[in-house]
């Protein structure tokens, strides 16, 4: 069925295909081309669309609620759907560690405290105790709240969402 001559006839067609685009292309480019700058220096636009906004800076920055604010309305319910993504690594049963350590009555603890893990030392050095901003801190990028971390979560970027988890495991007792 295929011998030598007919994988040559493929492999020619192929190659003709190949060569088609090509030579297509160069010449599309050929032919359409337009020069960039006009002999001037400048890019010139083929047309402008005016949009009556002559104001370079128009973005106005949005003012960040101080978490404390956030965590005062935080809804524990929605972090327990949350917690689901830390689950892979965490337990909520008292000195039950896997691959992180129990977040059992997290809150106000001090770090490093859990009986059976082996912390990160630079962990231990950032911070005293979980307190609700620590966690939020350490919850929104875990690599530079506490650099050389042996977690690998790539963090929470909600300050809702993290509010609404640290409100659920402060009831979780």
């Amino acid at each position: 069925m295929f011998d030598t001559m007919t994988m040559t006839k493929i492999l020619g067609g192929f190659c003709g295909a190949f060569l088609i685009f090509l030579l297509g292309g160069f010449f599309a480019e050929f032919i359409y081309h337009a020069p960039a700058d006009h002999g001037d220096g400048e890019l010139h636009q083929a047309y402008v669309i005016d949009t009556g906004d002559d104001d370079a800076g128009g973005e106005e920055e949005i003012a960040e609620v101080p978490f404390a604010e956030v965590y005062a309305t935080a809804d524990a319910a929605a972090g327990e759907k949350l917690f689901r993504q830390c689950k892979a690594c965490h337990s909520i049963e008292d000195g039950k560690n896997g691959t992180g350590p129990s977040l059992y009555s997290i809150v106000d603890r001090a770090v490093g405290a859990e009986d059976g893990y082996k912390y990160s030392g630079n962990l231990v050095a950032v911070a005293d105790t979980w307190t609700p901003e620590n966690l939020n801190g350490f919850i929104e990028n875990p690599k530079s709240f506490a650099p050389g971390t042996k977690m690998t979560y790539k963090g929470l970027p909600d300050v809702e969402d993290r509010a609404n988890l640290i409100a659920w495991l402060n009831g979780v007792e």
